[in-house]
């Protein structure tokens, strides 16, 4: 909040403006976080914040400072694997998360599309989407895709 804040008084005084990228995460979208609810609950927090800076300056009137969201989806973090301790855990980390390498070759060229595009609306670029959890999901179930990827599961 404090960067965010930094950030854009900053920007406000290029002449360029700016972007800001603020990066959600699990819990993000009100669901629970068990054993990791104070992770959970600042990143429900990040997308209200986002949100609100976001109408902060459609009511100021400045277009030139966008705050954006990214959501990495499930990423497989040291955080991610230590929580991998149950049967359900292993199977959804198996199936959704995805290495570091693999999320950051698809947000940043995203981002870097978002900086070009010149368009003055904020975005919510998402990598793992319901779609495609969906998809994995399934092939898992259909296929068996996916099965001890990360993980063995029981």
């Amino acid at each position: 909040m404090l960067c965010c804040r930094e950030a854009i008084n900053m920007m406000l005084k290029q002449p360029r403006g700016g972007h800001i990228f603020n990066m959600d995460g699990a819990g993000s979208d009100g669901r629970p976080t068990p054993r990791f609810a104070a992770y959970g609950a600042t990143k429900r927090s990040v997308v209200h914040l986002t949100k609100s800076l976001q109408a902060e300056l459609q009511m100021q009137d400045l277009k030139n400072v966008l705050v954006h969201n990214l959501s990495p989806g499930m990423v497989t973090t040291d955080l991610l694997m230590s929580g991998a301790t149950t049967k359900q855990a292993k199977f959804f980390i198996n199936i959704l998360a995805e290495p570091p390498e693999v999320v950051a070759e698809y947000l940043v060229p995203s981002i870097r599309s978002t900086l070009s595009n010149g368009s003055q609306k904020p975005t919510y670029i998402r990598f793992l989407t319901g779609i495609k959890a969906y998809t994995q999901i399934f092939s898992r179930i259909a296929f068996g895709a996916r099965r001890n990827r990360y993980l063995l599961e029981d």
